[in-house]
C-alpha cells in the first residue's frame, strides 16, 4: 500500500528529482525534434500535460500501478494526432514530474514510465494499423476506433505492470481485482483525449477549458479513494478494519505459513464505564499505537471491532513460534497506559489460528474466535486453535459444521430434541421447575450427549445458533405449559460466549413477548468459567436480564474459582451445588460439610441453594436435614421429553420428609424402567 511505502525526503528527493527529471527531458528532446512539423495546438497539449501531472491521482491505498496520471487524456490525444514518439517524449517528463510530486524512487518513477510508454505504443499501433485519422469531424467509426484504441492502451498498461511485479516480487503472481474508480477514471480520461485535441485544432484557446473536467475526474477518484478507505479502515484507530484483514488474507502466498492472532482487551468496559467514552476511544488509539510498534512491518495490525485487535503475522513456522509473538503483545498490553494522567492496567486474551497452504480464510478467522474464547474460560491470556493441536480433531470439526447444516433447517427436521428433568421442592415435594437438557439426533452418529455436544460447539460461534434454537423452543414449550395451567419454570444453561455477546437479553426480551411468557418462569443458568472468563461484561447481561424478571442461576458451583465477591455482586436468584460433591457426600464427610456450607451460604444471601445429582433417598434426607431448597437427580426422575413429563407428572405423588427422618408421601408410585420413572438410578445427570 502507497501509506506502507516510505516515501523520499531531503537529499535523498532532490537527488532523485534531478535522477528522473534531467535524464527524462533529454530522452524527451530529440524524439520530440524527430518528429518535426509539429503545431501550436501539439504544443500547447505538451504543456498542459506536463502542468497537469503536478497534481496526479492516486487512490488511497493502492499501489504504483494504480496512479493515474492526469497527462495520459492530452498525451493519448497526442499518440491520435502525431504518433506515438511525440506522445512517448510528452509522457516521459509529465511522469517525471508526477514521481517528483510523489516523491517516488527513480526505480518506481521507470516502472511508472514504462507502463504508460507501452500503454501509447499499444494504442499507436492500433490507430496506425486501422488508418484513424482525428480531424476536425471524426465520424462514427473514427469513434468507434478511438474506443478501441483505448482499451488496448489500458491494456497494455496493466499487463506491464503485472509483469513487472511478476519479475520484481518474491510471491507467486495471482489474480487482482482493480477497483471500478480507477477504471472508470482512466476510461474517461482517455475518452477525454479526443475531444481536447479536436478542440486544440479548432482552437488553442479552449484547451484550458478541459481543466474544469479534469478537476471533476480528480474529484471523483479522491471520493472513491475516501470511500475506499473507509469501507477498508478503522476510522477511530487508522488501522485495516475487518473488511480490509479479509482482503490481506486472500492475497496470500500458498507456501508461507501465518498466524492470526485475535486479541480481546478484558477490562476495557469498566476503563470505558469508570472514565467515559471518550477517554474509552483515546485509550483504544493507544493500543493501537502500542500494538503497531510491537509487530514488525511485515505484520499486520487490525481492529475488527470494539476492543477487539487482531495480528496477521506472515513469517510463522509452528505453534511455539505463534506463542512467542501472542506472549510478547500481552506484555506490551500489560504496561500501564498513561491516560489523563491516570495509569490505566489492561490485559488480553489472545487466539491463535494457525494458517499454511490454502485453507479457507473464514475458517480462520472462526478458529482464531474459538480459542480466543477458549482462552478466556481456561483463564490464560492464550490459546492456540489450529491443524496441529490434538484436541481439536477432524472428528470435532465435523461434528460442528454436521450442527451448523442441522441449525439451517426448522425443528424438528435439524434433529434437536430437548429433555426435561423435574427440580422438585425438598420441604413440600413439590415439582416446582424443569432444567432443559439438549439431545442431538445426528443422521450417522445416532444420539449425541450434550457433554459431547457442547464440549465441541461452545468455543465456536454455532453455540449462539445453538442457544438461540433451544431458547425458542423452551420458551414455546413454556407457553403451552401455561395455557394447559402447569405453572412450571424452566432453566436453560447459556455458554460464556453468548453473555459476552451482549445481545442475549435482548434476544430473551423478544422470545418472551412474542410467546406471551412472564419473565419469571425462565431461568439461565451460567456456569463459573463463564463468570471469571469476563466477570464485568457478565455482570452487565445478567443484571440486564434480571431487570426483565429472569431468573440467573450460578451453577456447578464450587467447582470453578469465583469469589464471593462475585456472589454478593451477581443478580443471582438460586446458587446450584455441583454433583461431584452431592453423590459423595453420603460417604465423604468432606463432600457433605462442602454441601452443607454451600447451603448455608445461599441461605445467607437470601439465595436458594438448589442441588444436582440427587441420586437416592439417604442424599435425599441429607440434604432435607441440611435446610436445601430443591433437589434434582434421578431420585425423583430422569430427563425426558415434554410429552413424557406431562404423563409423569400425573402419576407423580409429591414426597417429602417426615418426622424422625421419615417420608412422608402419598400413595406410593410403583417405580418403572419407563423414560422418567427415575429408576434405575444412573451415575449421569444427563
Amino acid at each position: 500500500m502507497d501509506a506502507a511505502r516510505p516515501r523520499l525526503a531531503g537529499p535523498d528527493h532532490r537527488r532523485a528529482v534531478l535522477v528522473t527529471t534531467v535524464p527524462a527531458v533529454v530522452a524527451a528532446v530529440p524524439l520530440i525534434w524527430a518528429s518535426g512539423g509539429l503545431t501550436p495546438a501539439f504544443w500547447t497539449m505538451a504543456v498542459l500535460a506536463v502542468l497537469v501531472d503536478v497534481r496526479p491521482y492516486v487512490v488511497p491505498g493502492r499501489r504504483a500501478s494504480s496512479v493515474i496520471l492526469p497527462s495520459i487524456c492530452f498525451t493519448f490525444g497526442i499518440a491520435l494526432a502525431w504518433g506515438a514518439l511525440p506522445a512517448v517524449a510528452v509522457q516521459t517528463v509529465a511522469v517525471a514530474v508526477a514521481g517528483a510530486r510523489m516523491r517516488h524512487s527513480p526505480r518506481r518513477t521507470l516502472h511508472l514510465t514504462v507502463q504508460h510508454a507501452a500503454a501509447l505504443l499499444a494504442a499507436s499501433a492500433v490507430a496506425h494499423l486501422a488508418s484513424l485519422r482525428v480531424d476536425d469531424s471524426p465520424g462514427w467509426w473514427a469513434a468507434v476506433l478511438i474506443c478501441v484504441a483505448a482499451v488496448t492502451w489500458m491494456l497494455a498498461r496493466y499487463s506491464v505492470a503485472a509483469l513487472a511485479r511478476a519479475l520484481t516480487s518474491d510471491v507467486p503472481p495471482r489474480r487482482r481485482r482493480r477497483g471500478h474508480a480507477d477504471l472508470f477514471a482512466t476510461a474517461a480520461l482517455l475518452l477525454l483525449g479526443p475531444v481536447v485535441l479536436v478542440a486544440a485544432r479548432v482552437s488553442p484557446a479552449l484547451l484550458p477549458l478541459a481543466l474544469l473536467a479534469l478537476h471533476a475526474v480528480h474529484r471523483m477518484v479522491r471520493w472513491a479513494g475516501e470511500f475506499e478507505r473507509a469501507t477498508r479502515f478503522d476510522p477511530l484507530t487508522g488501522l485495516p478494519n475487518r473488511r480490509g484483514l479479509q482482503a490481506a488474507m486472500a492475497e496470500r502466498d500458498p507456501h508461507r505459513r501465518r498466524a492470526l492472532l485475535l486479541i480481546d482487551l478484558d477490562r476495557f468496559r469498566t476503563v470505558n464505564d469508570a472514565l467515559g467514552h471518550g477517554a474509552g476511544d483515546r485509550l483504544l488509539t493507544r493500543v493501537a499505537d502500542r500494538l503497531t510498534a510491537a509487530v514488525p512491518t511485515h505484520d499486520l495490525v487490525v481492529r475488527l471491532g470494539g476492543d477487539e485487535f487482531a495480528v496477521l503475522a506472515t513469517r510463522v513456522e509452528d505453534p511455539a513460534s505463534a506463542r512467542r509473538i501472542a506472549q510478547h503483545l500481552t506484555d506490551e498490553l500489560s504496561r500501564p497506559f498513561p491516560l489523563d494522567g491516570t495509569p490505566v492496567e489492561l490485559s488480553a486474551s489472545i487466539g491463535i489460528a494457525l494458517q499454511s497452504g490454502r485453507r479457507d480464510d473464514s475458517t480462520l478467522l472462526r478458529e482464531a474466535e474459538s480459542a480466543m474464547y477458549e482462552a478466556k474460560e481456561r483463564g490464560d491470556q492464550v490459546a492456540v486453535h489450529g491443524p496441529d493441536v490434538a484436541e481439536h480433531t477432524p472428528d470435532k470439526l465435523t461434528l460442528v459444521a454436521d450442527l451448523r447444516t442441522a441449525l439451517r433447517r426448522d425443528p424438528p427436521d435439524d434433529g434437536i430434541v430437548l429433555y426435561y428433568q423435574p427440580q422438585v421442592a425438598i420441604a413440600t415435594g413439590e415439582v416446582v421447575g424443569v432444567e432443559a437438557l439438549l439431545r442431538w439426533r445426528h443422521p450417522r452418529r445416532g444420539t449425541v450427549g450434550p457433554e459431547e455436544l457442547l464440549r465441541a460447539a461452545e468455543p465456536t460461534p454455532v453455540m449462539r445458533l445453538l442457544t438461540a434454537r433451544v431458547l425458542e423452543e423452551v420458551v414455546a414449550q413454556l407457553a403451552a405449559w401455561r395455557r394447559d395451567r402447569v405453572p412450571l419454570r424452566a432453566a436453560v444453561n447459556v455458554s460464556a460466549r453468548d453473555l459476552h455477546a451482549g445481545d442475549i437479553a435482548d434476544r430473551v426480551g423478544a422470545l418472551l413477548g412474542r410467546y406471551g411468557v412472564p419473565a419469571d418462569l425462565l431461568q439461565l443458568e451460567i456456569t463459573e468459567s463463564a463468570l471469571m472468563a469476563d466477570p464485568h461484561r457478565v455482570l452487565e447481561t445478567t443484571t440486564r436480564l434480571s431487570r426483565m424478571g429472569v431468573g440467573i442461576s450460578l451453577d456447578d458451583f464450587g467447582t470453578g474459582y469465583s469469589s464471593l465477591q462475585h456472589l454478593r455482586r451477581l443478580p443471582l436468584a438460586e446458587v446450584k451445588i455441583d454433583r461431584s460433591f452431592v453423590l459423595g457426600m453420603t460417604t465423604d464427610r468432606g463432600d457433605a460439610a462442602i454441601v452443607r456450607s454451600v447451603i448455608g451460604l445461599a441461605d445467607s444471601l437470601g439465595l436458594r441453594a438448589v442441588a444436582e445429582g440427587v441420586e437416592d433417598e439417604a442424599t435425599w434426607r441429607m440434604l432435607a436435614a441440611a435446610g436445601c431448597h430443591m433437589a434434582q437427580g434421578w431420585f425423583h426422575a430422569r430427563p425426558m421429553p415434554a410429552a413424557d413429563l406431562a404423563a409423569w407428572r400425573r402419576r407423580y405423588r409429591p414426597v417429602k420428609p417426615g418426622n424422625r427422618g421419615e417420608i412422608d408421601s402419598g400413595p406410593a408410585v410403583k417405580p418403572s424402567n419407563d423414560e422418567g420413572a427415575g429408576w434405575p438410578p444412573s451415575p449421569a445427570k444427563r
